[in-house]
């Protein structure tokens, strides 16, 4: 009898070769119960590999980020756990640039006791997260708001970004290839974070495990050119090795196996 993780590969493997699979027809394939392929699909949606429909299971499209509604409880731990993470390594009074996603909103929950900060976001729900934060500066990026997740988008808020320079950038990704290729959908998005690592003295990399498993069309950039990668869990063994190579420090959170791992030999 297959493994969990053996059969769950499979599932993967139909849907992404089909497209759209009816829970009936996997059961068969594998063999198994529809509760048994149920389950899997449930669990396989709420970590990122897949999209749950009723009555089966279809592959994530390339062109289209799932819904923000559902990021913003898929993997909402592990989320808060990075965010809180990567916070602790920020300073009073630091400069910062914060870009879209659900990540990096759970990192600037985790701000809101830090003092000073000088903030400048494309996020409306960043902005919102902060307001706690004592004597927080916040800049706001012009844009056009993109109603479903409260990103401002678009080359007015990529053009003040390049009028910034500041100690912290911090993003989040959708995918990232298994040649470290940082990968997103939005390319008025795309535009955002590739101004933020231009004008960031350290760049911090956010993002969960499920995040080597989705394939973006678009190029952001390359894991090679930030400077701390947080996570949840160990990287496959290829990031690994890039990171090393590129000297980028890799924190996993709540894994003292790991935590505040450097990924190249202490000096």
């Amino acid at each position: 009898m297959a493994s969990v993780d053996e059969r769950r590969a499979r599932i993967l493997h139909f849907v992404q070769q089909q497209g759209y699979v009816a829970n009936e027809d996997l059961a068969k394939a594998l063999h198994v119960t529809v509760q048994t392929v149920r389950r899997d699909v449930n669990s396989m949606a709420a970590e990122g590999a897949l999209a749950r429909h009723h009555g089966g299971a279809s592959a994530l499209s390339f062109a289209e980020n799932i819904a923000y509604s559902d990021r913003q409880i898929l993997n909402l731990s592990q989320k808060e756990a990075i965010g809180e993470r990567a916070a602790a390594a920020i300073p009073d009074g630091a400069s910062l640039f914060i870009n879209i996603g659900t990540t990096t909103e759970a990192f600037a929950r985790s701000l809101r006791m830090h003092r000073a900060l000088r903030v400048i976001t494309n996020n409306i729900h960043v902005a919102s997260l902060l307001t706690p934060a004592p004597e927080c500066n916040l800049v706001i990026a012009g844009g056009t708001v993109r109603l479903r997740d409260g990103g401002i988008v678009g080359p007015a808020a990529a053009a003040m970004i390049e009028q910034y320079r500041a100690d912290f950038g911090v993003i989040g990704i959708s995918g990232i290839d298994e040649d470290g290729t940082l990968l997103d959908f939005d390319v008025d998005e795309i535009t955002a974070a590739q101004a933020i690592i231009r004008n960031s003295r350290t760049v911090f990399l956010l993002a969960d495990h499920t995040k080597f498993r989705r394939r973006p069309m678009a190029r952001v950039g390359h894991i090679s050119e930030v400077s701390a990668f947080y996570t949840d869990q160990a990287p496959p063994e290829g990031i690994r090795n890039l990171l090393k190579e590129a000297g980028v420090r890799l924190h996993i959170a709540n894994e003292s196996a790991f935590s505040e791992k450097k990924t190249k030999k202490d000096s």
